[in-house]
């Protein structure tokens, strides 16, 4: 007969030992303008505390989408912006009416993002942006104009897709607070994470942001450095660097933002925005106006005829008998 083994202690004693923590480690309070930092007078967490803080890693990800019916030069300006964003995730029209922020909010949790862009097109002309961060807001409603897409322009500029932009701004955009709340929401949406499966880890074109006249202006420039082998440019060699604009081109006119995702309470309104169906019953009413003056004016010229009778000629009948 086989001897019967003796039992040890040894399992036992490894289940009663308290089993590690594999548990996520807590990320860091984030607030609007970014991460909290941690205080400067606290204590660097050990490696085997459970409560140290990780590394933020950004997993920044934008819905593009559109309305229906709209208009080939805006799908294009869509889809420039949707190949400069490797972060992006495009999806199906969506109806536009007053319950498109739910229906909205709803395809952003379904598709695991975080910021929206929504191309609103109304009558076939006029272009609106959402620009929101879902699901806790604020949002921010623009009017594109001056829209010229990447096709059209045939700019000389070229990049490699999927690099990552240099993000600049106008040093305007720090003089008020309504600016400020949108500098941070471009810098969180058009900036791509860094290690993203589809970004390049190059930074070869710049996005340039610019307030003039009370608008956003947006610019595309590829960085171009011309060298050889043999002649190789040394880093901060920034004289022998150009700029080439690549495209697309739009200015963007804010109208509201609102504290909530696609609603909620107006943080800001633009004093000076004026809609487009008011621009255009001015010039309706323009045209009208011409119309009436020429008029007026024939039957003041009837009016002075009448007034002012021609004395009959003598010569009329002079040479109807012949």
């Amino acid at each position: 007969m086989a001897k019967k083994r003796k039992r040890s202690d040894a399992p036992a004693e490894a289940a009663g030992a308290e089993k590690p923590d594999d548990s996520a480690l807590a990320r860091p309070e984030r607030t609007l303008f970014g991460f909290k930092d941690p205080a400067p007078d606290a204590e660097p967490a050990s490696a085997g505390d459970g409560a140290a803080v990780a590394p933020f890693r950004n997993r920044e990800k934008v819905l593009i989408t559109c309305s229906r019916r709209i208009t080939y030069r805006y799908r294009h300006l869509m889809q420039d912006v949707l190949s400069l964003l490797p972060h992006a995730k495009k999806d199906s029209k969506v109806e536009s009416k007053q319950s498109k922020g739910s229906a909205l909010n709803e395809l952003v949790e379904l598709r695991s993002c975080s910021s929206c862009l929504f191309f609103e097109c109304r009558k076939q002309k006029d272009l609106y942006l959402w620009m929101v961060k879902s699901p806790g807001g604020p949002s921010v409603k623009f009017l594109v104009n001056a829209v010229h897409t990447m096709e059209e322009l045939k700019l000389t500029g070229n990049h490699l897709k999927g690099s990552r932009p240099l993000l600049t701004f106008s040093t305007n955009f720090d003089e008020q607070p309504h600016w400020k709340l949108v500098k941070e929401m471009i810098t969180q949406i058009f900036a791509t994470p860094k290690d993203h499966r589809k970004a390049k880890p190059f930074h070869d074109h710049v996005f340039v942001f610019s307030i003039v006249d009370g608008h956003v202006w947006f610019r595309n420039y590829q960085i171009s450095v011309p060298h050889n082998e043999i002649d190789k440019v040394d880093k901060g060699g920034l004289d022998k660097m150009t700029l080439i604009e690549v495209g697309p081109r739009f200015c963007l006119n804010p109208i509201k933002i609102f504290g909530g995702s696609f609603g909620g309470p107006t943080w800001y309104e633009n004093p000076y925005y004026i809609s487009p169906n008011q621009i255009r019953a001015l010039e309706k009413r323009q045209k009208a106006g011409k119309y009436a003056k020429k008029v007026k004016a024939k039957v003041r010229r009837k009016m002075h005829e009448m007034e002012n009778t021609l004395e009959p000629d003598e010569f009329a009948e002079l040479w109807k008998g012949e």
